[in-house]
Parts: structure tokens; sequence; C-alpha cells
């Protein structure tokens, strides 16, 4: 490292340019903060992460703008929020006239590359010149062949979700997937990563952005046969539930027993050790590639999860489990080895980032701000506050240090299968001083002195979604704050409006 960096300052010295910055980008699904080792995961190895963030920075406070898959990454993919962008919702499309950061790229100079999950719900490409899923794992499966099981190994069958019971597409009973490690997605998505960096000479005239997408640790949180047995239910205690909790908890959820519960979160922690290894074929690939030491990697997973938190096992909510993620970024030479920052992000803030650190200009309809000078140490602050929206259940959030706020209309009977089976509560408000409850247990909202609190955090949120609004003209000129969140929280994407 030290040669490496030697040589870069002789460039410089020279007055040659130091070499382009290629972007390796890892994506996890479902992957909470919590489960990590380096953000203080006890239970899940995940030792590849791990040697991530000690080769770079490690974001502590960091969090998606929505908490669904198809929200979240198409937004930390253009550094715009959902609702300006108009998906909000999971089988909306990502429109063909919004720039995503590979088409920036793209058109810079840089080779693009997509391997494995980018929920697009379309076949077009958004500036990536290659792209690979899962019916290309399934074509190579049918030319390739599979590797039998051992006998006498209970499998997971079919995904059902909704249709079987949750305790059966949660994988309570902590089964693996029917295939050894060699024939999952997972593996061959890594693989193919590999080939990628390894067909790259050292130096090349064109640098790439690669995209990593892995589908783990996703329900049914799949793992090899040669992972089952890793983890124990009994090793998992099931998370308290707040006085305030019951009404919200889907209906799905009420039945499972503190068994299941466990079994899930078994279940959940192999996958995450499963999809650990595979970040760790990549990293291992880069390091052989000969192009680690000027290429910015970017860890993350696309939101968090709940494992019984709140009684639930899920995203699609504003609880910290749910929109806290983990984000790691490195870049030797610039980005000092094993620091934690501790400041507030959203993941919008990545795409403006890599575009700095890659030396294009960052375009004016962006609406991140780039943590370069986080990641440089020319900074110690980044933003006051973030905000957080699930169109779906009608709610939104802002989250500071100390305080999380949580708004829902109430008058939505949600689509998502995560219904609760009574009647439609109206609008409802939550308050938590993270400082003393990080857990989000005891709601504050009604106690005594609370109500100029909640009048301020209400006129933000209506500022926040008028600001971020696809189209300002529909929005009312007249009515108080929670009229104005109320009317805008109303799901309305691209796909609706067309």
């Amino acid at each position: 490292m030290l040669a490496v960096m030697c040589l870069l300052a002789a460039s410089l010295a020279r007055g040659a340019e130091p070499p382009p910055v290629n972007v390796l980008w890892i994506c996890a699904d479902d992957l909470a903060a919590y489960a990590c080792g380096t953000f203080g995961g006890q239970h899940a190895k995940t030792p590849n992460i791990d040697r991530l963030a000690a080769r770079g920075r490690r974001f502590d406070r960091a969090f998606c703008n929505s908490p669904v898959c198809t929200a979240s990454r198409q937004s930390f993919l253009t550094g715009r929020y959902p609702r300006t962008i108009g998906v909000t919702q999971l089988a909306t499309p990502l429109p063909e006239n919004e720039t995503t950061l590979a088409e920036l790229l793209k058109t810079a100079g840089y080779d693009t590359a997509a391997i494995g999950k980018m929920h697009f719900n379309s076949t077009l490409a958004h500036g990536f010149d290659r792209r690979l899923d899962v019916p290309d794992h399934q074509a190579w499966l049918k030319q390739h062949g599979t590797a039998p099981l051992p006998d006498g190994i209970e499998t997971q069958l079919a995904w059902r979700p909704f249709r079987d019971a949750a305790s059966v597409w949660l994988n309570s009973q902590v089964l693996p997937y029917g295939a050894v490690e060699a024939d999952i997605p997972g593996t061959w998505f890594a693989e193919q990563a590999a080939q990628f960096l390894g067909g790259r000479a050292a130096g090349a005239a064109r640098p790439f952005f690669l995209m990593v997408s892995f589908y783990e640790p996703h329900s049914p949180f799949h793992f090899p046969v040669e992972y089952r047995g890793r983890h124990r239910a009994d090793e998992f205690p099931v998370p308290p539930i707040g006085a305030d909790d019951d009404p919200q908890i889907p209906a799905i959820f009420r039945d499972l027993t503190d068994r299941q519960k466990q079994g899930i979160a078994a279940a959940y922690h192999t996958s995450v050790e499963f999809l650990d290894a595979n970040v760790g074929r990549v990293l291992d690939a880069l390091d052989r590639s000969g192009q680690a030491d000027h290429t910015l990697v970017v860890f993350i997973g696309d939101h968090g999860y709940l494992l019984g938190h709140h009684g639930r096992f899920e995203k699609h909510c504003c609880f910290d489990e749910a929109i806290r993620a983990p984000l790691v970024v490195s870049c030797p030479g610039r980005i000092a080895p094993g620091s934690v920052c501790g400041e507030l992000v959203e993941f919008i803030d990545i795409a403006p980032t890599v575009l700095e650190f890659c030396g294009v200009p960052v375009p004016a309809m962006v609406q991140g701000r780039s943590l370069k000078p986080l990641l440089l140490g020319a900074a110690t602050t980044h933003r006051d506050a973030v905000f957080i929206e699930y169109s779906e259940n009608e709610e939104a959030a802002i989250r500071t240090k100390k305080w999380k706020f949580i708004y829902g209309t109430g008058r939505r009977e949600r689509q998502d299968g995560y219904t609760t089976g009574r009647p439609l509560p109206g609008r409802t408000v939550r308050l938590y001083d993270l400082e003393a409850d990080p857990q989000e247990l005891t709601n504050l909202a009604d106690q005594p002195g609370q109500a100029p609190r909640i009048a301020e955090f209400t006129r933000q949120l209506a500022g926040h979604l008028r600001r971020t609004a696809r189209k300002p003209e529909l929005i009312p000129l007249q009515g108080d704050a929670n009229e104005i969140v109320d009317f805008c929280l109303a799901p309305r994407d691209a796909k609706s409006e067309q």
C-alpha cells in the first residue's frame, strides 16, 4: 500500500494524471446492519464484510430512503428521492427518462456491468453494458447440470409468500436451499463478477463500474446444503414488543410461536453467512486483478429487516431495524482504513459520492449530498435529519440523532400482504427518544409537552414532501401541515401518472 501511495505521489509530482478510479458496488438484499459483525452483530460470522470495513470507512447511521426493494434501489442509483423519480411501489419500473449513475459513468467513458438483482421491472438496461441475472444462471445450470445432494437432506419447498403460513415461507425450520454452494445463483453471480474483474488488465484504458447485487439474505433466506446446522433456533432471543406495537403487527405474523420466530432468525443469519462468503469471492477477485489500489468499493444493504422487532418479520415500515442498513466505503490511499462515521447519511448520497471520486460532474437534478468530504476527513458534519417514506402504507418518518418521528395517515388498506386485520386507525403519530429508547418501545407522542415538537416535525415533513414531489403542481397551496402530508403520502408513482 505504501509503495502504491509513493508511486501516486511521484506521478502527481511529474504532472501526470493518476489512474482513473474504478467502482465496485456490492449490494445485499434485506441486509440489516445489526446482522454484520463490524456493525456489532453477535451471531452471523461476516469476516469478508468486516475486512472491507477494516480497509475503509463504516457508516453507523446510514439509512435507505424507502424500506422496499424497488423504491430504495432506483433511488440510490439515481441519487434522487423515490417520490421524485416516481418509484414508490414494488412493481413500478424505473422511468426511461430518469438518469442513473451507470448512464453518467458510461458517458464519462466507463465500462459498466450489473450482475444480479436490480429491480428495474423492465427490459431497460439503464446504462449497464452488460446485465446478468437469474435467467442467465438458469441457462448456465441447464448447460452444466447440477451436483447431486446427499441423501436424507430436507430442503426448502417452493417459496409461496402469503399463500403458505408465515412459518413456512419465512423458513422457520432453517432448511437449506436445494442445491450445493456451487450451484446457487449467489455463487454464480460472484464467479461472474470474478471473471469480469479477472478479464481486465491493471491500467486498462477504460475504467469500470461493476455492480454486484445479491438476493441474499431476502426470505426464504437461501443458503446451500453445506451451511445447514450453522445456527440453531435457541441462539436467538425473541425481541420485546412495545406497549403500542400490537395494533400495527400484520395479521400473518400473529400466530408465530416463539420457537418459529427464533428459527426464522437462525435461517436469516445463516443466509447472511452465505452472502458474506460471496462478498469474499468478489473482493478476492478484485485483489487478484491488480486493480484494488485504484478502485472505490461500496458495500450496502438495500434496506434493513425486522426479525421479530415490534412483532414483525419484514421491512415495509419506519422502525430503525427496517431503514438502517450497512454502508461501507473503501478506496486505498484516499479513505482512512478502519475509520467509523456516526453522521446521518441517506442512500441518495452515494451516487454523488461516486461521481465526485470519479471526477464526473454531479448533475443539478441529483438530490443527494456527496459523502466525499466525510470520507476524506475534510468534514465532520453532514445531515441534521434523514427522511424515509413507505408509500404503500402512507407512512413517512424523520430521523435525527436523538429523535424518530413516524407519521401515518392510517387511512389506506395496504395491498402488500401486511394488513393488520384491524380497523383502519386513522392518523397516527409516533415519537421516540432514541437516546433513551433506542429500541423504539415507548411512544412519547401523547406525553405533555411534546405537542410543539410534533408540530415542528410535521411541518418539516410537509416541506420535504412538497419539495421532493414528482409533480409539485398537484399539491394544494392551502391547508395545514397535516393536510399536506396526508395528501402527499397517497401512493403516486410514474406508472400511475402516465
